[in-house]
């Protein structure tokens, strides 16, 4: 039988998908975590089974004059890079995997960055000058022995963990000192996304 769309809210036939590639997203109110999909899903959070609902998202005229979001793709271009980096000095097969995996999930974590905020990155924050890049590795690399496969990759590890809690533990330090309001929520969206990042790691090194 006929119905209507979500999105456009025109009567649509039987067997007639209208809008279809409408998106939602949702939020827990318990953690913050926020998730998009094209559909609504039944039950209860993932990351902590708390009640979720529907939101509408942020509408900020100049996002990266909004600190957390600000802050959040200074935190999420380091990590990028750190990973990027990280892949061209481990060369053990399942090592490098997990890399690639959390390279990946980085490029991800930019992606939904500029989907949710509406921030834009140029190239050239995403492709560094070689002199640039040399400086950034020296720096990423700086006390771990890159000679060791195992205990060198290792450490590249821990200090991914470490980055992410660091960054996790920043939102949630700024969203005490906010008042309430749409940054506040922004940032603890944030710190919810990053206790995601470092459970994702601390399974993967269990």
């Amino acid at each position: 039988m006929p119905s209507t769309c979500p999105k456009c809210r025109q009567v649509v036939p039987e067997d007639i998908v209208c809008c279809a590639g409408i998106e939602y997203a949702w939020k827990c109110v318990t953690c913050h975590k926020v998730s998009t999909g094209f559909a609504i899903p039944f039950g209860t959070c993932f990351l902590c089974g708390g009640k979720l609902e529907l939101v509408q998202g942020h509408d900020f005229e100049d996002p990266m004059k909004i600190r957390p979001i600000r802050d959040a793709v200074q935190f999420e271009l380091n990590a990028y890079h750190f990973y990027r980096l990280a892949l061209t000095k481990v060369t053990k097969p399942l090592l490098r995997s997990i890399f690639e995996q959390l390279y990946e999930h980085e490029v991800d974590h930019l992606h939904t960055l500029q989907e949710r905020y509406h921030t834009h990155l140029d190239d050239d924050v995403l492709n560094l000058r070689p002199d640039a890049e040399a400086l950034l590795a020296d720096e990423v690399f700086r006390g771990i022995d890159l000679a060791d496969q195992q205990g060198g990759a290792l450490a590249l590890y821990n200090k991914a963990i470490e980055m992410e809690r660091r960054t996790r533990d920043h939102f949630r330090k700024l969203s005490s000192e906010l008042p309430d309001g749409p940054e506040k929520e922004v940032c603890l969206e944030l710190a919810a996304e990053e206790e995601e990042h470092v459970a994702l790691l601390e399974t993967e090194m269990g």
